[in-house]
Formats: C-alpha cells, structure tokens, sequence
C-alpha cells in the first residue's frame, strides 16, 4: 500500500494512493497514519479490506498539499557516510561500524514545502536517501530476518545538511543537520511488502534540473536490514520512528571547488524507485 497524509499543515487527513493512481480518504477507516496505526495489524487490515472492496472515497488531488506520510514522528536516527562512493568523494574511510546522528522530529516537512536556507549559511547540501519506518518496538535485534520484520515501510528522505555548521563548526554533526525544513518526506509511505528487496533501490537527485547525484542502494556499507539492527542495539525503535540510511555519491561537498552549495531560488528534485518524487524550492530562512 502506498499511505500518505494530505491538507494544511498540522491538519493532514490519511489517504492511500491506489494502483490506478487514483487518491484515497481514508479517514473514514483510520484517524491517521502513525506510530499507533503502523503497530496495529487489525487496523492495517481494515485499509486493505476497504480499498480492495471498493469502499474507499475518491479526493481531489488539485491544489491539496501532501505532508509527511507519518505523523507524531517520535525520532529521526540518520546513517552517515553508508555508501562506498559516497565515503570516497568526501575523502573518508568507510566506517567499521554505522555513524550515527540524529534529527529531531520537528524537521520534517513534506516532500514539497518550501525549504529555508538558514541564516548565514554558505553551505547547504543536498542528500537524498532511502528512509526505513519503523513498524514495531525494536529491542536488541537479533537477525537481518528479525530486523526486517521489524520494518513497516519505507518513503524518500531528503537529509538537507549544512555542511559549515555540521563540519567546521566544532561539536556534533547535529548543527548541520536540524535546520528548520532540513527533513522532507514522502510523498508516500510504501509498505514492508511492497518492497521485497529494499538493497535494489535506484535513488537519483536534480538541482535545478541538472542531475546531481543517480545511485542504488545496492552500494550500502551497511544494509537495510543490518542498520535496524545494529540501532536497535543503542536505543529502542519505536513503531513510527525513521531512520535516514545514507545517501550516495554526487552531493556538493564532494565535488570540485567553487562546490555548487544551494542558495535560495534553487529548486531540487528527486527520487527513489517506486517510492515516489519529491521536488522544493529553496528560500531564504
């Protein structure tokens, strides 16, 4: 199922996207798409029942915003430097084990807002990545297989970073990486089932229609599976959680110098195979 979350800001309604394409309300069957939903295989069956039969109304999607696909995010874990070319644009040897970072909740936005360049800033990247939903508490995971089970679906992540804050500004990653509207998300949250290979994903990104960054998930230091695992080592997953897994070569940091860093005006676009499209407008913060 493709899930998403559509209206204003702050009063999205729940939808599904049907495999004609055609938009569906589903606030007649659940309240929202969250944490609660997502751990609720009753509630999840009831969505299934009622847009196989037919019952689910059709919204009209002209003019109506898509928010992020999950609400009541309780935390954002990101993956750094997870994909082999990705490390060596940037100079860096690849990880022993997954760096880890955090965004908080409050970043995300939906996978067309506006984003703001911050104040200041002479440095703002782009990075698009493959975000995990988390489906069920995870504890101390034991197994790939287990870590999988533990995964409700998957959407695209746009982990805007700005890359003086992050790097030459002393302290954590953290400056960089929770600017206001630095996390979109969606359009859609994909189920577990429909993405029976999460390591054959095609991930491509454009500024300004220039193609910036076209890579695959198959290039993972660290696999899906191997990522919720390890995490769930250091902290408890929580249904509704997400975890940013990395993202792949092309983005400006690594390129040659002047780097080609976002200024507001420009406009970035981007994709992951069969998870859906997001594109924003950068403006000033």
């Amino acid at each position: 199922m493709k899930l998403l979350r559509v209206g204003t800001t702050g009063a999205e309604r729940p939808a599904l996207l049907d495999a004609e394409g055609v938009l569906r309300d589903l606030s007649g069957v659940v309240p929202d798409i969250d944490g609660a939903l997502l751990a609720d295989d009753a509630a999840l069956g009831r969505i299934r029942t009622a847009a196989e039969a037919g019952e689910l109304p059709e919204l009209d999607a002209d003019g109506l915003r898509v928010g992020p696909p999950v609400a009541r995010i309780g935390k954002v874990v990101c993956i750094g430097l997870n994909y082999h070319d990705h490390a060596k644009e940037t100079g860096a040897e690849p990880p022993a084990e997954p760096v880890i970072f955090f965004k908080a909740a409050d970043t995300v936005v939906g996978p067309y807002d506006t984003v703001l360049v911050p104040r200041g800033s002479v440095k703002t990247d782009w990075e698009v990545e493959l975000a995990v939903v988390i489906g069920r508490t995870a504890r101390y995971l034991g197994s790939h297989e287990e870590a999988l089970a533990h995964v409700a679906g998957y959407a695209v992540a746009h982990d805007v970073s700005e890359r003086e804050f992050q790097i030459e500004r002393g302290g954590t990653w953290d400056k960089g990486k929770n600017c206001e509207t630095f996390n979109p998300l969606g359009p859609w949250l994909v189920t577990a089932d429909e993405v029976p290979d999460p390591q054959g994903l095609g991930l491509k990104l454009w500024v300004n229609g220039e193609q910036r960054q076209d890579g695959s998930t198959s290039d993972q230091i660290f696999p899906v599976a191997e990522v919720v695992r390890y995490v769930s080592q250091f902290m408890t997953l929580y249904p509704g959680d997400v975890i940013n897994t990395g993202t792949p070569a092309g983005v400006a940091l690594g390129m040659p110098e002047p780097k080609p860093f976002l200024r507001a005006g420009d406009v970035v676009e981007l994709e992951i195979e069969g998870l859906g499209r997001q594109r924003q407008e950068f403006k000033p913060a």
